[in-house]
C-alpha cells in the first residue's frame, strides 16, 4: 500500500529452527510463522525512514521458550 511519501508492506515469514542458536535459543527443530509490517518513507527515490513491527512474542512462543496463553 502506498500513499504520498509512505509505503507499507505486510509479510509472513516461515521457517524451521533446525540449525544454530537464534536469539540465545538453541535449535529446537520447530517450525515457526511470523507476521511483520514495514512502513517506509521515501524521498527522492530512497528509503529515508523505516519502521517495522513483528510478532516476536508469537515466534518465541512457537519455539517453546514461553508458553502460549491457555495452553499448558
Amino acid at each position: 500500500m502506498a500513499e504520498a511519501d509512505k509505503v507499507a508492506t505486510r509479510k509472513t515469514f516461515h521457517g524451521t529452527h533446525d540449525e544454530g542458536e537464534f536469539m540465545g535459543i538453541p535449535p529446537s527443530g520447530r517450525s515457526v510463522t511470523m507476521g511483520l509490517i514495514d512502513i517506509m518513507r521515501i524521498s527522492e527515490g530512497r528509503v529515508v525512514e523505516h519502521w517495522a513491527m513483528g510478532d516476536t512474542l508469537g515466534m518465541i512462543q512457537q519455539l517453546g521458550v514461553i508458553p502460549q496463553a491457555g495452553r499448558s
